[in-house]
């Protein structure tokens, strides 16, 4: 478990390089990386598309080394994978040939059948899933396959949760509703989440903080606290205000209350582009 004094995760002066095609040809991702996420807290990377914000997650979830630094989590070195510390992706991750109870309890198949029984009933009705324990992965929508990968990374009991874009397939509807159960969760759980997103209302909407990368090679240029109260209120001149710092920490300049799509054609030039979500 975190020691309180001490981050959750701390990142320190990393950098991140892969290999081009031509011969000895490096091309440079990310550089000079530095964060610190506490226990308990809920944390947004934004950034361009193509920047490394799946990278840099990847790299503090030990699934990839990095070129140059230090990855800390709990106060040890990041040397892989660590089932104390869960993925979920925006690619469905559910295993079809298993029922929905059958995928949640997936990981503690260690656990006596009523203790396992138990937790999975448990995390069934907190994520909204009740009366489909029996259903397959095919009888259900998108927004439910992520309720039962939300349900499986809680009931295994990690310290800490990586999301990347879990919410990105979704439609606009089910995004703002899985936001809002996600907060809900979070709250009930306090589980360490960092979590990867492409866009901006998302990001206010869900976290404690918004770390805002730069075009690539990428480096964390902004850190902005997202001091609202939760559940939060969308059209509130305070949500909005904090959304508007962030564009204009990547570069977009809005007025509050003014759209992405109102920004990006003054003069009626530009197509629209859809509300929340940083340009390609």
């Amino acid at each position: 478990m975190t020691n309180a004094k001490q981050p959750a995760i701390q990142v320190q002066n990393l950098w991140m390089s892969f290999p081009g095609k031509q011969a000895g040809e490096q091309i440079h991702v990310l550089e000079r990386i530095n964060l610190e996420v506490k226990a308990g807290e809920f944390v947004c990377i934004v950034g361009p598309s193509g920047c490394g914000k799946s990278t840099l997650l990847n790299i503090v979830g030990g699934f990839l080394p990095c070129s140059q630094g230090d990855v800390t989590v709990e106060g040890q070195p990041v040397a892989g994978p660590d089932p104390r510390r869960v993925f979920v992706f925006q690619e469905n991750g559910v295993f079809p040939w298993l029922t929905v109870q059958e995928n949640i309890g997936f990981g503690l198949l260690k656990k006596s059948v009523a203790e396992r029984a138990g937790i999975v009933a448990h995390y069934i009705e907190m994520v909204g899933l009740h009366g489909f324990e029996r259903a397959y992965p095919r009888e259900l929508s998108g927004g439910m396959k992520q309720r039962v990968e939300i349900a499986r990374a809680l009931a295994a009991n990690p310290d800490i949760i990586y999301m990347d874009e879990p919410f990105g397939a979704l439609d606009f509807i089910t995004r703002l509703k899985m936001r809002a159960d996600l907060v809900r969760i979070w709250q009930s759980e306090k589980k360490t989440i960092l979590f990867v997103t492409h866009d901006i209302e998302e990001a206010v909407q869900v976290a404690d903080r918004v770390l805002v990368m730069s075009k690539r090679p990428a480096t964390i240029q902004n850190i902005i606290n997202v001091d609202l109260p939760r559940p939060r209120d969308l059209d509130s001149r305070g949500y909005l205000a904090t959304r508007d710092e962030i564009f204009a920490a990547m570069g977009m300049s809005l007025r509050i209350g003014e759209s992405e799509a109102e920004a990006a054609r003054p003069n009626g030039a530009h197509a629209p582009k859809p509300q929340g979500l940083i340009p390609n």
